[in-house]
């Protein structure tokens, strides 16, 4: 839930999620209409059914307990090299390399002297944090979650506040004089208005208002206005596994 999105909007949902699935066995019972329903506006709404993929996975492979090593972890539907060192870490108290887009900028700026890093995580990268992370296992959770924490609070991509920051002595790139983004150029700009995620996400909020109910296809097409997009949004909604098709028209799964 918190892939690509802020903690304050995960919360309710996260809250509401775990009232009503408390195990993953509660979750793999839900039916994907269901699970949907309840991602609500989180955005991305393929992770909802990774989500409920990893749960039928946990349940019925490994005793309705998640997995505590990364390696295991990372055989479960949806769950990549990032969630399962958090999951690991925060959840077992595993020594692992947590790099989230956080973690990922103090170090780029506190140990390279650069304002990001990379768009894409490199096995360089990989091994110089690797070799920060403190080699005790509760000190390392520690380390992972205070740095997290740093990047979200203080060494923000926008909004930076080093007055309080505890290593803005150790610093490079403030020693550097905070020279600009040096990977901009390699940076995809995502636009949101006028795209198909955009046309998407109408299409998704006319689904989840009608609660399970059929939606005509000629009463979405006139609501989303975008005529020339709209079969090709829809059919990758139902190839995705979001959207149902029939005679009646569009709905859930």
């Amino acid at each position: 839930m918190l892939q690509q999105t802020p903690v304050g909007r995960v919360i309710p949902y996260w809250e509401d999620w775990t009232r009503r699935w408390p195990k993953p066995s509660d979750l793999a019972g839900a039916s994907p209409g269901e699970v949907i329903q309840a991602w609500g506006t989180l955005g991305y709404p393929r992770r909802a059914l990774r989500l409920r993929q990893c749960a039928i996975a946990i349940a019925t492979e490994h005793g309705d307990q998640a997995p505590a090593d990364e390696t295991t972890l990372r055989t479960l539907p949806g769950i990549g090299e990032y969630t399962a060192a958090a999951v690991a870490a925060f959840a077992y108290g595993q020594r692992t390399v947590v790099l989230d887009t956080n973690i990922r900028r103090v170090l780029s700026r506190a140990q390279h002297g650069q304002a990001l890093p990379l768009p894409n995580l490199t096995a360089d990268e990989r091994s110089r944090a690797a070799a920060l992370v403190p080699t005790d296992r509760a000190t390392s959770v520690r380390w992972n979650q205070a740095t997290m924490e740093l990047g979200a609070v203080l060494c923000r991509a926008r909004g930076l506040d080093c007055g309080p920051c505890p290593i803005k002595n150790l610093c490079s790139w403030a020693r550097a004089g905070y020279p600009g983004d040096l990977h901009a150029d390699k940076r995809k700009p995502q636009t949101w208005r006028g795209s198909n995620r955009q046309l998407r996400g109408q299409i998704m909020a006319m689904l989840r208002q009608a609660e399970g109910e059929t939606v005509p296809i000629d009463a979405l097409q006139a609501a989303v206005g975008d005529h020339a997009r709209f079969e090709a949004v829809i059919d990758e909604l139902v190839s995705d596994g979001l959207a149902r098709v029939n005679e009646a028209g569009v709905g859930l799964p």
